[in-house]
């Protein structure tokens, strides 16, 4: 059984920095695409950022693109998300999840099987 937990969230001011974890457990796929992905209330989950671990392929949303980066864990069992020059409308509840590398680049949430709790991050301006 595949087991996602993320970390790191909090709370910080506009143009702040926070890194958020995760740690995947229980996975046998050599080659899983991990993303993370953000809700705020009334919306659905979003894709911010994807990563194919152990290639190294990265994608980003248009909103985390040059603010953001996703890498892997030395140990290829987990993801970080650096984000920088954080903003308001960054905020919401930030999800790690689990997936197939060959539709990483699409961060549909409907291609990743295996979701964390999800760890929230808020913005103050």
């Amino acid at each position: 059984q595949v087991q996602v937990t993320e970390s790191g969230g909090g709370a910080v001011e506009a143009g702040g920095f926070l890194r958020l974890s995760c740690e995947v457990h229980g996975n046998n796929n050599p080659r899983p695409c991990m993303g993370w992905f953000r809700q705020v209330p009334g919306k659905g989950r979003e894709g911010v950022a994807s990563i194919v671990q152990g290639v190294g392929s990265v994608y980003y949303a248009n909103s985390a693109r040059d603010r953001f980066t996703i890498s892997q864990d030395s140990a290829e069992n987990g993801v970080y998300l650096q984000m920088h020059s954080l903003k308001p409308e960054d905020s919401g509840k930030y999800y790690c999840a689990v997936g197939q590398y060959d539709y990483c680049y699409t961060l549909d949430r409907s291609y990743f099987p295996y979701w964390g709790q999800g760890t929230q991050v808020t913005v103050s301006p």
